[in-house]
């Protein structure tokens, strides 16, 4: 089956680091932009970070210095990297996956695949 699968997220304390992946399964990452939203409760849906086929990253500024995205052809995988996380990180974060031209500036409902979703809570 042809998806995006999503490790686990889970709980840490305010100021911990917690690594998110998501792999591809039956298909290969490596033609494809890859990249993450989150939702928080009552809240919009936003961009987090994305990689472009080329290794090319690109994370929103408001998370610059704490979340890094990187990928591992070997393993068809991409790794989001959570450092210093906060209480309003909370949020299930998503994976996604674009082939197209927008790559990494494609809306939502752009991307060719998307993820299951996985819950990150951060405690204070």
């Amino acid at each position: 089956q042809v998806q995006l699968v999503e490790s686990e997220g889970g709980l840490v304390q305010d100021g911990g680091s917690l690594g998110l992946t998501c792999a591809g399964s039956g298909f290969s990452l490596d033609y494809y932009a890859v990249g993450w939203f989150r939702q928080a409760p009552g809240k919009q849906r936003e961009r987090v970070s994305c990689i472009y086929q080329d290794g090319v990253e690109d994370t929103e500024v408001s998370m610059r210095g704490r979340f890094t995205i990187f990928r591992d052809k070997a393993k068809n995988t991409v790794y989001l990297r959570m450092n210093n996380l906060k209480p309003e990180d909370t949020a299930v974060y998503y994976c996604v996956a674009i082939k197209g031209m927008y790559g990494c500036h494609a809306e939502w409902d752009e991307y060719d695949f998307w993820g299951q979703g996985t819950q990150v809570t951060v405690s204070s």
